[in-house]
């Protein structure tokens, strides 16, 4: 989880009233129920997961793909407050959303009911080895660019490539991905299970 990914959700009328959190606030973390809204009317019965190599497919029902018959998606974030002073804004951390992703409702998390730690987890086998990161020196100075926008910038991004976001498939050492996080092209390479940030900079148009 990219713990320094952090986003505010307003609540639209007529649902903005405080009473309608009241006692949100005891709990660490909730579900998010959202709208896949760059997928939408697009689906396919089965998928290739990137886990499996994007070689094999399975039923859009054994995945996590957004493109499904109802794209709807589930999110465990932490919540990290609540404003009910004018309507109502909640602030979460560890967002895989994107900026305007319609949310349908949010939940409360119940550990004792909603975890099981023995639970078979199919194609998705065990936990990934966390890759390290570094900055290469025109990546370290942008960052220092965008610190001041940004404080955690760095964090994110070091939580988000430890994940290795590749496909499964992926091991050259000379190709060059990229991601999008807020309005930033983050650009780059791994070699030796390490991610290397070559260069950090503003879309045009984000």
């Amino acid at each position: 989880m990219a713990t320094h990914a952090r986003a505010r959700l307003r609540l639209l009328k007529p649902y903005d009233r405080a009473e309608a959190v009241r006692g949100l606030e005891a709990f660490s973390h909730v579900w998010l129920i959202f709208v896949f809204h760059r997928t939408a009317g697009r689906w396919s019965p089965t998928v290739r997961p990137p886990r499996l190599g994007g070689n094999r497919r399975v039923g859009v029902f054994a995945s996590r793909s957004p493109f499904r018959p109802n794209p709807l998606g589930l999110s465990l974030v932490e919540l990290l407050a609540i404003d009910a002073c004018d309507g109502v804004l909640l602030t979460f951390g560890g967002v895989d959303l994107l900026d305007g992703t319609p949310v349908l409702d949010v939940k409360p998390y119940l550990p004792f009911v909603e975890s099981r730690p023995a639970a078979r987890t199919g194609f998705v086998d065990g936990v990934p080895t966390p890759m390290t990161v570094r900055f290469a020196a025109r990546a370290q100075a942008e960052l220092d660019c965008y610190t001041a926008r940004w404080p955690d910038l760095a964090e994110l991004i070091c939580e988000v490539l430890a994940q290795d976001p590749r496909p499964a498939y992926a091991d050259d050492p000379l190709r060059r991905y990229g991601l999008r996080l807020y309005d930033l092209e983050i650009k780059w390479h791994c070699a030796d299970r390490q991610a290397i940030v070559d260069s950090i900079e503003t879309v045009a148009g984000g």
